[in-house]
């Protein structure tokens, strides 16, 4: 099957085909992303409204819709042009007014004839202690108040639209819908009692209570797993048609890393001898591999990087290690120099610095395979640049390369395997959600010889005297950084505060002891600033959260954050890890403004009494969301209409071992349930995913 299933074309038509919706509505509807009816389907009401029927509106309180059935009294229109248009009906037991402004008089007297009874449904108001209804929702004839819903779904909406014309839209999209067979494995769908698809959208848009509305309301977990589904679906055969690519065996003999192991000073933890060896598996596997390493700060994945790069290399190849910005490459190459000089292999370092005679020789003996590692930049894209046998291609911090550049830079070897680092601890259920086309190692232990980083929390008012302490930590030697506050979204106001922090602290701490990085200044100046730093011949680094990412000195022990309650959890551990380094005590101080709320005290708490990254990232995203979350916000995450990550993370899990198995038996979506699974593809609009399947 190529195309869309001819069943599904009414649900991919112009809005204007449903009841109601004409041109104006429909570029309403736009607003809200919603172009087509299948976007309607899920478009779920975001409240409800009880109109139940009471014997009678005393004792209601103000503001509450109230349904009645009422006698008409009277009318009394206007006396002169602007005032109201009333009505005086009576219940079982009061007396209420019913009101218009510039209404048609013949109209609402056909409405409401005097002494007939009608049901009126409304909101509720008390004036000059008289209850009154001003423009009713309903009026209708006792024999039609069946008709009127005992709760009635409220849907979002935008300028330009009404609730009962999105109601009718919504009515005319369920009824387009064709029947479809299940997707869901039997046993998962009988375990947990859900609907099938089409009650569960009907019982969705029909609401009977409050508890309908509820994320954990059977009908809306169902269609939030089959939205889950069909995007953990779509990863899985991603990785399914990555795992189809030949790649190469690329065996380790052990030797070279043997004398790396020999020369550390420590064992490997747990975690780090896991990682390896399911790294190695793969290196040997003939498919490509494409794993992701996620780690916690300084979890130590260099060293899992390296022991990677070295079984390339010694299965005849060449590794290279790509990092983000020219410092990062420079230090990985730093960090990796005394182990690579143990394994007695030559490692280069590419960056666009890199030129004339200098640059040349080194790509010509990279071409001649005489470099085994290369460590470099963006720079390793360019045209000129040839590997002898690329075999691993290591990329640092991933959010900051696209697939595009990771694809491009495949493209330079014979089908190298692919390993992604990111020092981010980000939670499971988001992992999953980002990097589901890709296996995953988890390094979350920390290795000896870290140590402990003391945090203290400090109110901003106390400012002078951690510049005091700082004063008397420079003369013994030891260096800090000083973080500015995001101040707002705008980079421009983040600069000006760093610039300003600089100036002070400059004053009181004399001009050659302070610098200063920021993302406005040019790339130079910020190189010369950080490079001054790690030398040691400055001593505060005044910065943004430019430093957050891998930047590593060993004598940097202090690390002051100063608006901290400004700052995610997630963001925050970062920061904090860039000290403790070295052997010398570490401190975090976390600055805030008073008052802090409750949400930023509890944060600043947490990371107070907690080092365990996966924890924090845990809650960060228990009390921010998905959407907030550190790097993940522009992150292209996918944009879930009914699921909400925050609390279906779980769901997540459930829906990527459930997509995988049915891959399992059927790679080509071709069995009865398969051509199901296609259906729900083509409905969620996951084309790409079929793409794939096409493309086998």
């Amino acid at each position: 099957m190529s195309g869309r299933p001819q069943a599904l074309f009414p649900l991919f038509a112009a809005l204007t085909n449903l009841p109601g919706i004409g041109p104006k509505s429909a570029q309403a509807l736009e607003q809200m992303q919603i172009t087509k009816p299948r976007d309607l389907l899920f478009t779920l009401p975001s409240g409800g409204v009880d109109r139940r029927p009471r014997p009678s509106v005393q004792g209601v309180p103000q503001g509450a819709v109230v349904t009645v059935s009422a006698k008409v009294l009277a009318h009394h229109p206007p006396a002169r042009k602007g005032r109201p248009y009333r009505v005086l009906v009576d219940d079982a037991k009061t007396t209420i007014t019913l009101v218009w402004f510039r209404p048609n008089p013949r109209y609402l007297q056909e409405l409401l004839p005097v002494g007939e009874a009608r049901t009126i449904s409304g909101k509720l108001e008390y004036f000059d202690g008289q209850a009154q209804i001003s423009h009713p929702d309903y009026v209708l004839p006792e024999a039609e108040a069946a008709k009127l819903p005992a709760f009635e779904p409220v849907y979002p909406l935008t300028a330009g639209l009404t609730q009962k014309a999105m109601a009718k839209a919504a009515q005319g999209a369920l009824a387009l819908l064709p029947e479809m067979a299940e997707w869901i494995d039997g046993p998962l769908l009988s375990g947990r009692d859900w609907p099938d698809f089409a009650a569960a959208l009907h019982a969705a848009h029909h609401p009977d209570s409050g508890a309908d509305l509820a994320p954990s309301a059977p009908a809306r977990i169902r269609l939030a797993y089959d939205e889950l589904f069909a995007h953990q679906l779509t990863l899985a055969l991603a990785r399914q048609h990555a795992r189809k690519q030949a790649g190469r065996e690329n065996r380790a003999t052990g030797q070279l890393q043997d004398k790396v192991l020999a020369s550390l000073p420590y064992a490997p933890t747990g975690a780090q001898t896991r990682a390896i060896a399911e790294i190695q598996s793969d290196m040997a596997a003939p498919q490509r591999m494409n794993r992701l390493l996620l780690g916690d700060v300084g979890a130590g994945k260099t060293l899992v990087a390296l022991m990677a790069l070295l079984a390339a290399v010694e299965s005849g190849g060449q590794g290279v290690m790509m990092a983000p910005t020219e410092i990062l490459a420079r230090q990985h190459a730093a960090g990796l120099a005394s182990l690579v000089a143990a394994a007695g292999v030559r490692m280069e370092v590419l960056t666009g610095r890199d030129s004339g005679t200098a640059r040349a020789a080194k790509l010509s003996a990279l071409a001649e395979g005489d470099i085994h590692i290369l460590c470099g930049t963006h720079a390793v894209f360019q045209p000129d640049v040839g590997f002898a046998d690329l075999r691993l291609v290591v990329i640092d911090e991933q959010h900051r390369f696209g697939v595009r550049q990771r694809l491009e830079l495949t493209r330079k070897g014979l089908r190298p395997d692919v390993l992604v680092m990111t020092a981010t601890p980000i939670p499971r259920s988001l992992a999953l959600t980002q990097y589901g086309d890709m296996d995953l190692s988890l390094l979350n232990e920390k290795p000896p010889g870290r140590t402990p980083i003391k945090t203290a929390l400090m109110a901003a008012e106390k400012l002078d005297t951690v510049v005091d302490h700082l004063r008397q930590a420079i003369a013994e030697g030891r260096q800090a950084y000083w973080v500015c506050p995001l101040v707002e979204e705008s980079e421009t106001h983040h600069a000006t505060a760093a610039e300003e922090r600089f100036k002070a602290l400059r004053a009181r701490l004399g001009d050659g002891n302070v610098g200063l990085v920021h993302g406005q200044m040019p790339p130079e100046r910020k190189d010369a600033a950080m490079a001054g730093f790690i030398a040691g011949t400055t001593r505060v680094l005044v910065a943004t959260t430019a430093i957050e990412v891998g930047v590593d000195v060993p004598n940097a022990s202090i690390m002051v954050i100063e608006g901290a309650e400004h700052f995610g959890l997630a963001q925050l551990h970062q920061l904090r890890g860039r000290v403790g380094r070295g052997t010398a005590k570490s401190t975090c101080l976390l600055l805030y403004d008073t008052p802090l709320t409750d949400s930023a005290r509890r944060r600043l708490t947490l990371l107070r009494d907690s080092e365990d990254g996966f924890r924090l990232a845990e809650e960060d995203l228990a009390m921010r969301g998905a959407g907030d979350m550190i790097g993940v916000a522009q992150s292209g995450l996918p944009r879930f209409r009914v699921a909400d990550l925050d609390s279906q993370a779980g769901l997540m899990e459930t829906a990527r071992d459930d997509a995988r198995a049915l891959l399992a038996i059927d790679s080509t979506l071709s069995s009865p349930r398969g051509e199901a699974a296609r259906h729900l593809l083509w409905l969620l609009e996951q084309d790409q995913a079929l793409a794939l399947l096409r493309a086998g």
